[in-house]
Order: structure tokens, then C-alpha cells, then sequence
């Protein structure tokens, strides 16, 4: 709400002050008193109806005899009482509001609720007080049934993943309708989206199922690549025994390492990789032999 100015009232003051100062010699007559002091108080009446002050931020749109005069303001200026007036005091900052659209439907026809914030400000305050009756109500409408046009025309991943987007789209169309009331649309913010919880759990499940679906093809992937590893390296032990012999005996040190008591060696292992002697000469720890039958069993 628009805060008046005082210097009208002070002027009112110091003007009826200075009757009051004159009309003091005249007290013994009271009609001379009486009629100076209603002269200055009329003249300090009018004296403050005419000044107005206007802010930084305010523009006065000043009829006279209801046809638009002038555009007055920032700072102080003056009118004529009862023949002007001033039905709008505009505000030419940037305003802020809010608007919402619930339970509309989007292109794949799922409900949703949109919450947006829009930021505009008046740059032809004539326009605005002359072209349409309540530019604020006018903007808050012309907002939300854009946006229910949007909404309309999105499918519900595109408004997930693109609100910037529908900002843009939002920012334009708000515009080209407001735009005749001399106001100008500077951005268009989507601040929540929200679905219908089934929907919502759906969609967490769908999520779910992706991730997984991408970790098996990963593990396949990294299983591929080791059995081509092993592929390649069966092909450098084939010509080379004494190094698959050493590989041999460093796979036994390892699993000695980790278990120094008892060792299971497939017994076609111990042909293949030359480790018979081995076998024969452990005391502790123990390598047994396992046939490749019960091994996979």
C-alpha cells in the first residue's frame, strides 16, 4: 500500500499557523478573527490538495475532468484541486507473483500441479491505467491460463526434465498478451511439479529397473573383457611352458597365502601345469587333489 507523503499535511499546518498568527491582533473582533482564520484554513486545505510528491519508484497519472492530462513523477509537482485527480499511483519496480495451475491434465494426459513465479514490471504506466481496468488480476489470469496451455501441449518427461524450457515458452506467450497494457514480462520460473503419488512410485520402480538393467550390461561387458584377457594369455602360455610352470607356482603362493592349511588343486591342473611333483612332496600345507568331476560338483 502506498504510503502519502507528509509535507502536504505540513504544509496544511504551517499555513493555518500563519492565519492563526494574523487573525490574533483581530481577536477582539470575532468576526474579523473568524473570517481570516476560515480564509487561511480554506487556502491551507487547498494548499495540500494541490502538492503531491511522488517516489523514485511512482508515476501519477493525473485526469483532469476525466481525460487523461499527465504522467507525473518521480518528485514533487503540482494539481488543481477538485478540477484534477489521481485514480492510480503506478509502480514501475519489478513485481513478483505467484500462480498455479492444479490438477491439469499434460499431453499424455497425466493430472499435475504447477506452482510458477512470474516477474514483470510496468514500462508504459499510461497503458496500464487507461487500456485495462486491474492490470494486476489481468496479468495473474492471462499467467495461469498460459500456463494450462502449456501444460496441455507437454508430454509430463519433457516437463520433468525441460522446465527451463517451458519458461521460456511461458515468458513469450505471458508477454504477448500483457504486452498491449504496457507491461513487460522479464522471466517466468516453474517452481514445483508435482504428480500423483502412484505415478511417482512408478516411475522410482522404472528408475530402478533402468539402473539395474545398465549394471548387468556393465558386468557383462567386464566379464566379456576378462574372458578375452584369459583368452589372451592362454595364448601366450601355449608356446611357452616354463611360464605358465612359474604362473602355475605363483598361483600356488598365493592361495597359500590366503588359506595356509589346506589347498583344493583340480587334478587335471596339476598335468597341465606341471605341478605333480609338488603335490607329492607337500606336508603342510596339504594340496589336495580334487577330480574335475566332483570339483563341479
Amino acid at each position: 500500500m502506498r504510503q502519502p507523503s507528509a509535507i502536504p499535511l505540513t504544509l496544511f499546518f504551517l499555513v493555518a499557523g500563519v492565519g492563526a498568527a494574523i487573525s490574533w491582533p483581530f481577536r477582539d473582533d470575532a468576526t474579523t478573527a473568524g473570517a481570516l482564520m476560515a480564509m487561511f484554513v480554506v487556502a491551507a486545505t487547498l494548499l495540500a490538495a494541490a502538492i503531491k510528491v511522488a517516489s523514485q519508484w511512482e508515476r501519477a497519472v493525473v485526469l483532469r475532468l476525466g481525460r487523461f492530462r499527465a504522467l507525473n513523477g518521480p518528485g514533487l509537482f503540482w494539481i488543481i484541486p477538485i478540477v484534477d485527480v489521481i485514480p492510480y499511483w503506478i509502480d514501475v519496480r519489478v513485481i513478483t507473483s505467484t500462480f498455479k495451475a492444479e490438477k491439469t491434465l499434460t499431453k499424455d494426459t497425466v493430472p499435475v500441479d504447477v506452482d510458477a513465479a512470474l516477474f514483470w514490471r510496468v514500462v508504459d504506466p499510461q497503458r496500464a491505467a487507461l487500456d485495462v481496468e486491474d492490470y494486476h488480476s489481468a496479468i495473474a489470469w492471462a499467467s495461469q491460463t498460459a500456463l494450462r496451455d502449456v501444460i496441455g501441449k507437454t508430454v509430463l518427461a519433457a516437463m520433468l526434465e525441460g522446465r527451463e524450457q517451458i519458461g521460456k515458452e511461458l515468458r513469450r506467450i505471458i508477454d504477448e498478451r500483457t504486452e498491449p497494457w504496457g507491461v513487460e514480462v522479464i522471466s517466468v520460473e516453474l517452481k514445483d511439479v508435482l504428480i500423483p503419488e502412484a505415478l511417482e512410485n512408478a516411475m522410482s520402480m522404472q528408475a530402478q529397473a533402468e539402473r539395474e538393467r545398465q549394471a548387468r550390461i556393465i558386468l557383462g561387458d567386464s566379464e566379456r573383457q576378462v574372458a578375452e584377457s584369459f583368452q589372451e594369455a592362454a595364448r601366450g602360455y601355449a608356446g611357452n611352458p616354463t611360464a605358465l610352470h612359474l604362473r602355475a607356482m605363483n598361483m600356488l603362493y598365493e592361495g597359500l597365502k590366503q588359506n595356509s592349511t589346506f589347498v583344493i588343486v583340480p587334478s587335471t591342473a596339476l598335468d597341465s601345469m606341471q605341478l605333480g611333483g609338488i603335490a607329492g612332496l607337500a606336508r603342510e600345507p596339504v594340496v589336495a587333489q580334487v577330480p574335475v568331476s566332483a570339483a563341479a560338483h
